[in-house]
């Protein structure tokens, strides 16, 4: 339960980031979410094969490591992309 909870509010900041850089929020919010359970998937299959199926806390440990992996990532990759200027030159002197 708490996963799904860690998930909207890290969606929510991705969607935020993605309109400030001028982007379409959903587009970048699906992205997470597709990269979250993929990775989450991995890191579990990964932890199955280093400790084993009997050992549950360990694996969800690394599971929950490559989901948020996965939003690093994405963060990164969006905060590498340019600002929107436009949307810039327009809030001159409006104390943003």
């Amino acid at each position: 339960m708490i996963e799904i909870i860690i998930l909207i509010f890290l969606t929510k900041n991705i969607g935020a980031l993605a309109v400030s850089k001028g982007l379409p929020s959903r587009k970048w919010k699906i992205r997470l979410i597709l990269g979250w359970i993929a990775c989450e998937l991995l890191g579990a299959m990964i932890g199955v094969m280093i400790f084993g199926p009997d050992n549950l806390f360990s694996v969800m440990l690394i599971a929950i490591s490559g989901a948020l992996g996965a939003y690093f990532i994405i963060k990164n990759h969006l905060t590498g992309l340019p600002d929107d200027v436009e949307n810039d030159i327009e809030n001159i002197g409006r104390g943003k």
